[in-house]
């Protein structure tokens, strides 16, 4: 009899764990169908920009060096800041965070030689008007 109920007890226990698999493979269905609706919803619809950052900023001449001196948004202003990094190879290549600044770089920086990304755009904002 000792036998008959250890081997109840192994097949309760399989069974548990049978049941509880299905249970979580059916969760996990779930919540991909899920998530391809929101995928399908935000592919839809266009964010509609800030105006505040689609106003044209004027940049100061250590900026406009490096950017233009033609009155561009705050968003330009940054795409232009980083192709400028970009093209010459100013990111740090051990801490991608950190930019090396060039000549044309240093007064926007304020005569600092290396910089965070999010440094960055603080130092930037004090060289637009």
């Amino acid at each position: 009899m000792a036998a008959k109920k250890g081997g109840k007890k192994a097949a309760k226990k399989s069974g548990a764990k049978k049941g509880g698999a299905k249970k979580g493979g059916a969760k996990k269905g779930g919540a991909k169908k899920s998530g391809a609706k929101k995928a399908a919803k935000k592919g839809g619809a266009k964010r509609t920009p800030n105006a505040a950052f689609m106003r044209p900023m004027q940049p100061d001449a250590a900026l406009g060096a490096v950017v233009g001196s033609n009155a561009i948004p705050r968003t330009e202003i940054t795409k232009k800041l980083w192709q400028y990094i970009k093209r010459n190879g100013l990111q740090d290549a051990k801490e991608r965070r950190m930019i090396n600044a060039d000549d044309k770089l240093k007064p926007v920086f304020g005569g600092k030689g290396k910089v965070s990304m999010f440094e960055m755009t603080k130092l930037v904002n004090k060289h637009i008007k």
